[in-house]
């Protein structure tokens, strides 16, 4: 998955080690926890070589799972319970989800979309499986964590996101979506839901049009970009810098 998730060549890497790239095939569950503990590890071994470890992206929950040491309790995912949600999710509709969460977790609530299906699910069957809120479980940082913000003007940010996309076609995004439905891997996987890859379905099905997908694209990015500027606009520990300050 290496167009539709932007992952970095080899010549951009420019000899530097990157760590956190092609961990799992795209069948395999990688939950935050996993996360969290792969990450630590890398961290640690960037420090043994006393070198300075750079945590790059924009998923702000993972971020401060890392950032505030969050007391992640492996919970795996409860298939039946998970099917149970998704069909209270056709039935009742994502806003009475959401307001379900909002009653067992006012933060994480604040923090996922309704329209984020996949994340409202899962910060749902946590709180349901372990009887506490994910906000309760912010520890003690384990590192001195500078946390830098590229601050876009939002009509440059939007510019870009558009180039980011019509880049991504030129690549052959949808080759590659091809591929990965050809090699046997399911599009309701959750790695296939992500953005740059559901889009395109409608047109594999003869729903839309490559522009008409492009377009949906754009739009659920842009989207995309206005909760993270919602999510990092509230941390107050942000240091913000314009883009050529960041070169």
């Amino acid at each position: 998955m290496d167009i539709g998730t932007d992952k970095i060549p080899m010549p951009g890497r420019k000899g530097i080690k990157h760590y956190m790239i092609d961990v799992r095939e795209p069948d395999r569950v990688f939950t935050m926890a996993d996360f969290q503990k792969e990450a630590t590890h890398s961290i640690q071994e960037i420090l043994h070589k006393g070198k300075v470890p750079f945590l790059v992206g924009g998923t702000g929950l993972y971020i401060n799972a890392i950032a505030d040491n969050y007391d992640l309790e492996p919970v795996p995912p409860d298939p039946a319970l998970r099917k149970e949600l998704e069909a209270e999710l056709v039935t009742k509709g994502a806003p009475e989800l959401h307001k379900m969460l909002t009653e067992l977790d006012p933060l994480s609530a604040s923090r996922i979309h309704p329209n984020n299906h996949r994340y409202l699910i899962r910060a749902l069957e946590i709180n349901l499986k372990t009887g506490r809120p994910k906000s309760d479980r912010k520890g003690e940082s384990r590192y001195e964590v500078f946390k830098i913000g590229v601050d876009w003007p939002r009509d440059e940010l939007y510019v870009r996101i558009n180039g980011r996309v019509d880049t991504q076609i030129d690549r052959g995004i949808l080759n590659e979506i091809k591929t990965l439905l050809a090699e046997g891997y399911s599009r309701d996987l959750p790695s296939m839901s992500g953005l740059g890859y559901k889009e395109f379905f409608p047109y594999l099905d003869g729903e839309k049009s490559v522009a008409e997908c492009l377009e949906d694209l754009k739009q659920n990015t842009r989207n995309y970009a206005k909760r993270q500027m919602t999510w990092f606009g509230k941390d107050d520990t942000i240091y913000w810098i314009s883009p050529e300050e960041a070169g």
